[in-house]
């Protein structure tokens, strides 16, 4: 087989993209782009291109967006670009069992965790969500189950203390497009070596909800902790206070032999926001109010008003009451 593969990649986000973007800088021949169909989106409803189209359309590569693959012409289409090989990176779509036959050598599929761990739609959030000490990548052969198939390689990250969601994400983005180029150069000259998943061990990564980001101040605050870190930058960690909904993009955890009602506000200065957890404290740190952009604390503070809404003895409730 040629040293250089035809390549069929199939991805939306940005996290797609920097993998197309290293297959476009590599060796191999991106004959095709598949992609969402473009949607309105942000508050005028304007209707926008995916990041992997953008940049296919920069490199001049064919772009195909079908709503799904239930045609023959859809099949008819994508066997015609006669490629080796299908990657497929948070397509955002479930691939029949036609598409998987179609390339020479099937598809593989770039997964933002350490398979068999993470299967699903959000294993970088629920990484640092369950407290996990790394995350990775994982290539694998597609087959018709989610995330099911066999491994083809892997690369090891850590998680620290400090990383969000945002953070991870770029993290693997970046390790991910490195391990394709580095897996499709091993399968141009050896072909595709894959061991199977041990099914026992695998846990799913459920899809984000807006809903599951409302504090339960009950849980303890490591986990809350977790959590916000977790869900920024989407769907950000929140909380009511006198009826306004207060979004919480940091906080550090903090020992005190204080003991008071869970969402219970006991000290708000410049250091941050000291509020009672079902076990321990957590000091929120930045925070973004309705209407406004997120901010310090510190800045918040400035404002008469904020120190008002922000006061000690004030009460954070412990689901949505919207």
């Amino acid at each position: 087989m040629s040293q250089a593969l035809n390549v069929i990649f199939a991805g939306t986000p940005d996290f797609a993209a920097s993998s197309l973007q290293a297959l476009i800088d590599s060796k191999h021949n991106v004959v095709a782009v598949y992609t969402q169909p473009d949607r309105q989106s942000g508050r005028g409803k304007k209707i926008t291109m995916s990041p992997v189209k953008e940049l296919a359309l920069e490199h001049g590569i064919p772009v195909e967006q079908p709503l799904n693959f239930k045609s023959d012409d859809d099949i008819a289409t994508l066997d015609s670009y006669q490629a080796d090989l299908m990657v497929v990176v948070a397509y955002g779509l479930l691939l029949p069992q036609a598409v998987l036959d179609t390339p020479k050598l099937g598809c593989i599929n770039v997964h933002g965790s350490l398979l068999p761990r993470w299967r699903g739609a959000a294993p970088i959030q629920r990484a640092i969500e369950s407290g996990d000490n790394e995350s990775g990548i994982t290539i694998m052969q597609m087959e018709a189950g989610l995330d099911t198939g066999p491994m083809i390689s892997k690369a090891v990250t850590p998680i620290t203390d400090t990383d969000t969601g945002s953070t991870l994400h770029d993290k693997l983005a970046q390790q991910g497009a490195e391990l394709l180029v580095s897996t499709m150069n091993t399968i141009a000259s050896e072909g595709i070596a894959a061991k199977t998943q041990d099914d026992s061990l695998a846990t799913y990564a459920h899809k984000l909800s807006k809903q599951e980001a409302y504090i339960d101040w009950s849980k303890d605050a490591a986990s809350i902790e977790r959590q916000i870190r977790a869900f920024n930058s989407w769907p950000v960690a929140q909380s009511e206070l006198k009826g306004k909904v207060i979004r919480i993009w940091q906080a550090n955890l903090i020992e005190t032999s204080v003991e008071s009602t869970p969402g219970t506000i006991l000290k708000a200065d410049k250091d941050g926001i000291l509020v009672s957890c079902g076990h321990s404290q957590l000091l929120l740190t930045e925070l973004q109010l309705p209407g406004s952009r997120r901010m310090s604390v510190k800045d918040l503070l400035n404002a008469p008003k904020n120190q008002d809404l922000l006061a000690r003895g004030e009460q954070f409730t412990t689901t949505s009451t919207s």
